[in-house]
């Protein structure tokens, strides 16, 4: 290397913080400015196929990924809300942790405020990227409020069914006031063993298709 191609920094001055993902893609992904251009489709479901809840913790032979349980929310709003029809809204339920597919980390909640002001702005700035790419609209308080009923439903049920804890231990370790669910919502879509966590790439597949499917029906309202 020549003399003309090294760069000196004064003693002292700090280098640029950086924190660049690149992406299955060949995309790279500034997680501290992200755009809505910085990913394709297929990095965001793999990204969230490969994302695991409950620190990867799991009493099958996989964890359970971000993409699936994504898919399990999408699922219980469609079977409590059968008569409303508004693919703007599924998407938004979709995508709602598509910070965490970026990223490549879910963290537990419980663990959320030790992580600081930083944190938090790094995950809105995700989400604020998330949005301008698929148009997602803000959650209003009165739509927020079925979300989140449908997003502690899963990880109730998670909980039991794929982590191991008992129905009373959801209930006063995990402090989750929600009934677990007997049947998996999944099954009756995609078949298979209720409640056991897919293989990344079949996690990833199922996400994009359905990220697509909702996509082609927004476009083709206009």
């Amino acid at each position: 290397m020549s003399s003309e191609t090294l760069q000196f920094r004064p003693a002292g001055e700090r280098a640029p913080t950086r924190a660049w993902v690149r992406l299955y893609s060949g995309k790279r992904l500034d997680l501290l400015n992200p755009t809505p251009f910085d990913w394709e489709d297929a990095d965001l479901a793999i990204g969230l196929a490969r994302t695991y809840r409950w620190g990867g913790h799991s009493a099958w032979d996989l964890p359970l990924s971000v993409a699936q349980h994504s898919l399990l929310v999408l699922a219980l709003r469609g079977l409590w809300f059968p008569q409303i029809d508004d693919p703007r809204a599924d998407l938004r339920e979709l995508l709602h942790d598509a910070d965490e597919g970026l990223l490549g980390f879910d963290c537990i909640s419980v663990v959320k405020p030790f992580l600081g002001e930083a944190y938090r702005k790094l995950t809105e700035a995700l989400e604020r990227a998330v949005a301008l790419r698929y148009g997602l609209a803000p959650w209003t308080s009165l739509e927020r409020k079925p979300h989140k009923r449908a997003d502690r439903v899963a990880a109730a049920s998670e909980a039991v069914h794929v982590v191991g804890w008992t129905r009373q231990e959801v209930r006063t370790t995990l402090r989750i006031p929600h009934q677990p669910l007997a049947k998996d919502p999944l099954t009756a879509i995609y078949g298979g063993t209720a409640w056991e966590p897919w293989p990344p790439a079949l996690a990833a597949e199922r996400f994009l298709n359905e990220l697509h499917r909702l996509s082609g029906r927004l476009g083709a309202s206009g």
